[in-house]
């Protein structure tokens, strides 16, 4: 990455008073940053505030480790929780799959064509199919079985890869496990999960098909943050398609598929851009 495109970004929240953009603000400027971009939202229902700064790091006249030294004197009477990331340091997103391909597919050419920063240092499976495609990317596909009678080493081996690897964040790309509590927590706010349904409706098993027999007129696909509560993590991107009384299951899934590829998409570059804030139950997503 060339030095004019290099960003620092710097995100916050803390308890909302008069002063805490002035004191950011602040202090950047005392040490000659300077901000590209700029967002900022005040939650009033809880007196939450929060900001996201991308800073021009050539800019900088610190190091991100003096940078966290000095700025820690700015945090600590504002109450803030931060943390600031260098683009020049790519996310490793470790993506698990089952037979399902069309999300896998959609990151693979989004990794290859550098549509965003990211690395994928493994794929993981339940299932073989998918290995020769992703082998042919050159990243290495490891085939975990899940057994029906005893799922739990399954999963630590996949917290192992994950962990082997490096990894900075999960993405089930259409992954059909549903991974038990201790793993979730293991890894908060780092898996991300695309859902085929516009969550809250429709949780769990065989979307479509609920959505079929309610008579919906509008599907829809979630990408979220997955929590030990089944489909109820943190929401950071969704979106919507209509249909009418003539579309059957088949016509659902197929519209569904391309929500479904485009809306982990955009979860995962709001993610890796850090462009995504959790407070509680809710997010905030500075697009």
């Amino acid at each position: 990455m060339d030095a004019a495109s290099r960003r620092f970004t710097l995100t916050i929240a803390c308890p909302d008073r008069v002063g805490i953009v002035a004191a950011v603000s602040g202090f950047l400027a005392e040490h000659g940053g300077w901000i590209l971009e700029a967002s900022h939202h005040s939650d009033h229902g809880s007196d939450t505030f929060f900001m996201r700064h991308e800073i021009l790091a050539e800019s900088l006249a610190l190091s991100l480790d003096e940078f966290r030294e000095r700025f820690a004197g700015i945090a600590g009477p504002f109450g803030m929780t931060w943390a600031i990331s260098d683009s020049a340091v790519k996310k490793r997103l470790v993506v698990l799959v089952s037979r399902q391909d069309h999300c896998l597919y959609d990151l693979l050419y989004r990794w290859r064509s550098q549509d965003f920063a990211f690395d994928i240092p493994v794929v993981i499976s339940n299932h073989e199919d998918l290995r020769a495609f992703v082998e042919w990317h050159g990243i290495p596909f490891v085939h975990v079985p899940v057994p029906a009678q005893d799922k739990e080493p399954a999963f630590r081996r996949i917290l192992e890869l994950y962990h082997e690897h490096r990894g900075d964040a999960m993405v089930l790309a259409r992954y059909m496990q549903v991974l038990p509590g201790w793993m979730c927590e293991a890894l908060p706010s780092r898996i991300l999960n695309i859902h085929h349904s516009f969550l809250p409706s429709f949780a769990g098993a065989k979307p479509y098909h609920q959505a079929y027999r309610r008579g919906v007129k509008l599907i829809g696909a979630t990408c979220h943050y997955v929590t030990a509560q089944l489909d109820e993590g943190p929401i950071i991107e969704q979106d919507v398609i209509r249909i009418d009384h003539g579309d059957g299951v088949e016509d659902l899934v197929r519209y569904g598929r391309d929500i479904e590829k485009a809306v982990l998409a955009r979860g995962v570059r709001y993610h890796v851009e850090d462009r995504v804030l959790l407070h509680g139950h809710r997010s905030v997503v500075f697009k």
